[in-house]
């Protein structure tokens, strides 16, 4: 029987261990594309040739060319630029707007049903921009942001209580950046809250640090940015999707209406399983919270307008 398609695209830190993380899997033929000569390639015959010591036997194809591509279930898109030293924030919008352009419209062209799971940076932004050219419906669409930054802050609660870090749930919503909106009040560990278990000092220090987490890896990094746990957070929505989980996660995705927001991408639970986005379950919010969710959405809402701008 055949194996699903699954397209990784950019072979850098992200999408190449996005490919890894699947082919570790032994479910899938992975396709990893990326426009620098040869970058695919290497990475694909190199996690070929790691598949008979780690005992799998996937199809890992690199290839510049999306002809490639075509019958791809899901796709994850990774490719874009880190901000440089001296460029400005419309000139990465700008910059990353047209690859994902690109990529999007290389990518339906091939697989008409194809579900697109972006991770390019600004975030909500590029899933606004999938959105407005890839004619596809908005439960095909999902941003990778709440998964990881859910991660994040359950790997640092862990941390503070000496528990396993399996054993804490947390919701993260709003943007991915400054102006996330970790929700405490749903956040467990063995199903307790968090407020029980630890004072208020200390979980306001944690929701900042979960929200400056990716600034903190880059700033222990000094070059580059952060990939194992990106890259894990996609492929565990990869495997929501394929084998219909109907998972509740936090994802960028475009809302009509819930929590009063409308037309604008933003992080919200989302049910999700072989269709994509399915549901997005709406959680009580107090009047705080809600403050902050919409916040968060008029600088998503800023962001995509700018984007709309500079792309013409």
């Amino acid at each position: 029987m055949a194996r699903p398609k699954i397209t990784v695209v950019g072979a850098g830190n992200v999408g190449g261990t996005t490919a890894q993380r699947l082919a570790e899997k032994n479910l899938y033929d992975v396709v990893l594309v990326d426009i620098n000569e040869g970058m695919a390639q290497g990475k694909a015959l190199d996690l070929s040739q790691a598949g008979p010591v780690c005992g799998y036997d996937t199809r890992v194809v690199g290839t510049k060319d999306y002809a490639m591509t075509a019958g791809s279930s899901i796709a994850v898109i990774t490719s874009g630029i880190p901000r440089k030293p001296g460029m400005s924030r419309d000139e990465l919008l700008a910059t990353n707007a047209k690859i994902v352009k690109s990529v999007v419209t290389e990518l339906v062209s091939r697989s008409p049903n194809i579900i697109l799971i972006l991770v390019t940076n600004p975030l909500d932004a590029m899933v606004h921009m999938a959105l407005r050219v890839s004619g596809l419906p908005k439960s095909k669409i999902i941003g990778m942001a709440g998964v990881l930054d859910s991660a994040r802050m359950r790997t640092f609660i862990a941390e503070e209580l000496n528990v396993p870090s399996t054993e804490v749930e947390a919701m993260v919503l709003g943007g991915h950046g400054d102006t996330m909106v970790p929700l405490p009040r749903y956040t467990t560990v063995k199903g307790r809250p968090v407020s029980e278990l630890m004072s208020k000092e200390k979980l306001d220090a944690i929701v900042k640090r979960t929200r400056d987490g990716g600034a903190e890896i880059v700033g222990l990094l000094k070059t580059g940015s952060a990939f194992y746990a990106p890259s894990a957070s996609a492929v565990s929505m990869v495997e929501a999707i394929h084998k219909d989980e109907k998972r509740v996660m936090p994802c960028a995705v475009l809302c009509e209406g819930e929590y009063g927001l409308k037309n604008v991408i933003v992080g919200v639970p989302v049910k999700i399983g072989c269709g994509g986005a399915e549901q997005i379950m709406e959680y009580d919010l107090t009047s705080d919270e809600r403050a902050a969710l919409d916040t968060s959405a008029n600088a998503v809402r800023e962001l995509c307008s700018t984007v709309d701008r500079l792309m013409g």
